[in-house]
């Protein structure tokens, strides 16, 4: 059975699509800060798949070289799910650059990283997929969240190119936008001081449940979409930012920035 790598896996979607890749029978890695949540996340994955734990900080890079290198010790990785990362509530004009930089850190290079170190077994064996989880706000900016669109918009930049180099050695590259889903992701997301706000988004607490978008994304990376969304009628947006973006555009002022 395939060899599964989730970064982020601690809790929210990681979580979940640890969750649904063991209930599919993969072989797991998952990776995180949080040693105690992977723990839980792995009893919860039950006996029947392999789950190894690694311990990552995407703020490190060393960390990173660490953590890839245990991973890919004697064994491949068939699908890599970049899923760590952390939101934002905060205006620009009150957020430092060291928090931009923090933010881009985790939710770019970070995935960038890893990304590189995998590639190349991937490469060399004309075998792989990576997976990225990016966000609506991966396709257009939105109130509070400068620093976390930059970053999600910075990944499909990077993830779209990189696509056309290798996708004809054999390669997968697969973006997903969730919209919202019902998570704790607004209540680890930072204020402009870099704390956790604390506080669960009235879109969030309303949003698609954690498990039946986790079990979409696996669909989705498994039929091997090059890119797709994830979420409820939010998605609509996806069409109205492409085919209407000046009606777009005055729907999506008058939202609510949680």
């Amino acid at each position: 059975m395939a060899r599964v790598w989730v970064t982020g896996a601690s809790s929210g979607i990681g979580r979940a699509l640890a969750l649904e890749y063991a209930k599919r029978g993969y072989d797991l890695v998952i990776s995180a800060r949080n040693l105690a949540q992977l723990e839980e996340v792995k009893q919860a994955c039950g006996d029947s798949v392999t789950v190894e734990i690694v311990p990552i900080d995407l703020t490190d890079s060393a960390s990173i070289e660490a953590a890839a290198a245990q991973v890919l010790s004697g064994a491949f990785v068939d699908i890599l799910v970049n899923n760590g990362g952390i939101s934002q509530r905060s205006k620009a004009e009150e957020t430092p650059l060291e928090l931009d930089r923090r933010i881009m850190e985790i939710n770019y290079f970070g995935h960038v990283q890893v990304t590189k170190a995998v590639l190349p077994s991937m490469l060399e064996r004309g075998l792989g997929t990576i997976a990225v989880t990016s966000s609506l706000t991966g396709k257009w900016g939105f109130y509070l969240r400068s620093a976390y669109a930059a970053s999600k918009h910075a990944l499909h930049g990077f993830y779209d190119s990189l696509r056309m180099e290798v996708e004809d050695r054999g390669i997968q590259i697969t973006l997903i936008t969730p919209g919202f889903i019902r998570t704790d992701i607004s209540k680890h997301a930072v204020d402009a001081q870099g704390k956790p706000t604390g506080e669960m988004d009235e879109n969030q607490a309303k949003g698609m449940p954690v498990e039946t978008c986790a079990r979409i994304m696996v669909d989705g990376i498994s039929a091997g979409k090059r890119e797709f969304g994830v979420g409820g009628r939010e998605l609509i947006g996806l069409k109205l930012v492409r085919f209407a973006p000046k009606l777009f555009a005055k729907l999506l002022k008058k939202q609510s920035a949680r």
